[in-house]
């Protein structure tokens, strides 16, 4: 079981999976266990700057303000892009994560990150996942960055019906949310299972590892529940109250 979960879960995760599945026994237990086993769990590290600062001032604002909660799937969005160092180079992974349910509904990753089309790319792959956008209700978050501060993703958006939002270049709490996502794909899968040799091996093990994410993954902060398991709830739960 833990190395069906990229080998990540610490005491805590490894006891609520293991009663999940039907094994009801008790920390200390699942303690005993996984030293017996050899395994422990992942911290996450540093994660590095990657934001490319624009050339022109910005003036959009921060309708976010650190505050990383959302009432409703579709709501608020964060996106962020971080590296991978491989044998043939580097490679960029930029993601966007649903800050409802903490699912990754935007991935895309490529050899560049000079340019908008590695966040377009994983913007149009949100914009695929979420389906229609109601409204003007959904808040698109990211740090100021010249890749999302252009005028090719800027128009995206608005096309879109997303307000965009920006924090500050370069502070990592100013879209803490998108950071802890980049911190956790590093410790999870790109130390745990690096030397990488190609962008193309990065990007396959980055789609599985985001598949593991939103639909196997336990999120402490889901109360020990899925990004899908999340979304799903509340979508019947609303279904149940709105009634036939």
């Amino acid at each position: 079981m833990h190395a069906e979960n990229f080998s990540v879960y610490g005491i805590r995760k490894m006891w609520h999976a293991m009663n999940r599945e039907g094994f009801h026994i008790g920390r200390d237990k699942t303690a005993r266990l996984m030293k017996l086993a050899g395994v422990s769990g992942r911290r996450r590290g540093r994660t590095p700057v990657t934001t490319i600062s624009p050339k022109t001032p910005d003036h959009r604002l921060d309708l976010v303000c650190r505050n990383f909660r959302a009432q409703a799937p579709g709501r608020l969005w964060v996106a962020d892009i971080t590296y991978v160092r491989t044998l043939s180079g580097f490679a960029y992974t930029a993601f966007v994560v649903d800050v409802f349910s903490r699912k990754i509904v935007g991935v895309a990753t490529r050899s560049a990150m000079r340019t908008d089309a590695l966040p377009m790319e994983a913007l149009e792959h949100a914009l695929t996942t979420a389906g229609r956008i109601h409204g003007n209700q959904l808040i698109h978050h990211s740090d100021r960055g010249s890749q999302y501060v252009s005028l090719k993703y800027s128009t995206a958006l608005a096309e879109s019906g997303i307000r965009p939002s920006v924090g500050t270049v370069g502070d990592s709490y100013d879209n803490a949310l998108a950071e802890t996502v980049n911190g956790l794909y590093k410790a999870e899968l790109i130390h745990a299972r690096g030397p990488w040799t190609s962008v193309g091996e990065v990007e396959l093990a980055t789609l599985r590892w985001v598949y593991w994410w939103n639909t196997k993954r336990l999120h402490e902060a889901l109360d020990y529940a899925t990004p899908q398991e999340v979304e799903t709830e509340y979508y019947l739960t609303q279904a149940i109250n709105t009634g036939p």
